[in-house]
């Protein structure tokens, strides 16, 4: 016979990925005496989306993602979406940096590393849209240090694998930036939970799963499964936090709040091809990114990837994208069905109309062969051999879909707070860039659901402390930018050449 225990606390986390990991370090910096609970199905942390295999770890901060600045139809450069991821990033940098100068956490050469980012096309419309995202760029600040060549001799300094063994005759472009990075989500949520479990009043269990969560007057009851024991138990709470990757639309669907109605969502599956000869792993230092293919969503877009992962140089090439019914790669074949709802049905199908190339490119990704992928690669990496790559299994991401003003399905690309209207309640939904901005979506999250505590002189004091640029933007000030980057690059022990 199973127990039900029953137990009350101010803050229950669900999920333990790099979103969970963030706010409850920054509400305990904020609150030290605040009690949280943390619950993850899995046995440990960041097993999911913020695993290092699992996403592109590139510290997004639209230097080389193109899909960021798309050309409008007058043909015109997009930037809006840039210099905000851009901005938000620089955010992260500066919470981390807090984090290793107070010593909360340690050798950030195991999370973060320099790493210049590049964006590399070919063809001479691909070229001209190049060269003029580089123009638009160049009005802000935090993008000055972007260089961009056409010259072949340049390229092969900044990106010797891309080009080896190149014969196309096609005009080709790059752009580099030297302020990129790589940073190892997986590494960075486990050790912040390492820490938050040293803290008085936090508690963190694996192997929990929440199962129903409903509002009683002014408390969240969360039911909660130990897995391992089978114990049931009752978690009552003034404010929950959803933080469950793919597997937050469905908790969001049981609590039944009316911001929440009409979300869907669109799963998409993902594979990496992985370099196992370490000599062509030592001939690339840097991260690539390509133009998406047409229909393709954004967490597709192609890129050759050097990455640091458990102490060891990796070389990746992807991600190629796939469909499956899953919203979490530990999930259920049946995530999909399940969450199919009245008051979504109509977006989902509206969604998946409007999004028939994407359907079309999903299909075609589903049913590669072996040759199809290494023809992709070698795009890329024309030396490539296919004895030297093995494909791997990447993560599963859920693209929101949610109603327009006339009702019907939009898809969206990027990440989504959904709060209930008396701040009791937070869920994020989506995907990238999510985790290299997630200091900045969970400090917007706060400024929704606490309110008058954001705006009091105690959290404001704490907030200036923590991150430097709090409340202003770091391209309309350039010296402080300046001051910041230098700062944090020593702190976070980034050897920026």
């Amino acid at each position: 016979m199973t127990t039900t225990t029953t137990q009350q606390t101010e803050v229950v986390l669900i999920g333990a990925g790099i979103m969970s990991a963030t706010l409850g370090l920054l509400l305990k910096e904020l609150q030290p005496d605040l009690k949280i609970q943390i619950y993850e199905r899995l046995d440990m942390a960041a097993a999911e989306s913020s695993d290092a295999w699992n996403n592109a770890g590139t510290g997004h901060a639209a230097f080389c993602e193109l899909n960021y600045t798309p050309e409008l139809e007058d043909g015109t450069i997009e930037t809006k979406k840039a210099l905000k991821i851009t901005e938000s990033f620089e955010v992260s940098r500066q919470f981390w940096s807090y984090l290793v100068e107070k010593n909360l956490l340690q050798n950030p050469e195991n999370f973060i590393k320099a790493v210049p980012h590049l964006s590399f096309v070919w063809g001479d419309e691909n070229v001209e849209y190049l060269r003029k995202r580089f123009e638009a760029l160049q009005q802000f600040h935090l993008f000055k240090e972007m260089e961009y060549t056409e010259d072949i001799n340049r390229v092969k300094e900044w990106a010797p694998l891309v080009m080896e063994g190149r014969k196309s005759k096609d005009k080709i472009a790059a752009t580099s930036m030297k302020y990129g990075t790589d940073v190892n989500f997986g590494a960075l949520t486990r050790s912040i939970f390492k820490h938050l479990e040293t803290l008085e009043g936090v508690s963190l269990h694996f192997n929990h799963e929440v199962r129903k969560l409903k509002k009683k007057e002014n408390l969240w009851r969360i039911k909660v499964t130990d897995l391992a024991s089978g114990e049931k138990k009752r978690i009552f709470t003034p404010f929950v936090f959803i933080g469950a990757g793919g597997g937050s639309l469905l908790l969001l669907e049981k609590a039944n709040i009316p911001e929440g109605e009409g979300y869907g969502g669109f799963p998409v599956s993902g594979q990496w091809l992985k370099c196992t000869n370490p000599e062509v792993i030592k001939k690339h230092d840097v991260k690539v990114y390509g133009k998406a293919s047409v229909g393709a969503p954004p967490m597709s877009v192609p890129h050759i990837d050097t990455r640091m992962i458990d102490g060891e140089k990796a070389l990746l090439f992807g991600p190629y994208a796939g469909f499956s019914t899953k919203f979490l790669k530990n999930g259920s074949y049946f995530d999909l069905i399940k969450s199919i709802e009245l008051d979504n049905i109509k977006p989902m199908l509206g969604a998946g109309i409007k999004n028939i190339p994407l359907t079309k490119y999903l299909i075609e990704q589903v049913f590669q062969s072996s040759n199809d992928r290494m023809k992709a690669l070698k795009e890329y990496v024309p030396s490539a051999k296919k004895q030297d790559w093995v494909l791997e299994t990447a993560g599963q991401r859920v693209q929101v879909i949610k109603k327009d003003k006339e009702g019907n399905g939009v898809l969206e690309f990027g990440t989504e707070v959904v709060c209930a209207a008396d701040g009791s309640l937070a869920v994020l939904l989506g995907a990238s860039p999510g985790a290299s901005t997630a200091t900045s979506i969970m400090l917007e999250l706060l400024t929704k659901c606490f309110p008058e505590k954001m705006k009091s002189t105690p959290w404001q004091e704490k907030l200036q402390k923590m991150i430097p640029s709090y409340g202003k933007s770091l391209n309309d000030h350039p010296e402080l930018a300046n001051q910041i980057r230098k700062k944090t690059n020593e702190v976070l022990k980034l050897k920026v050449e």
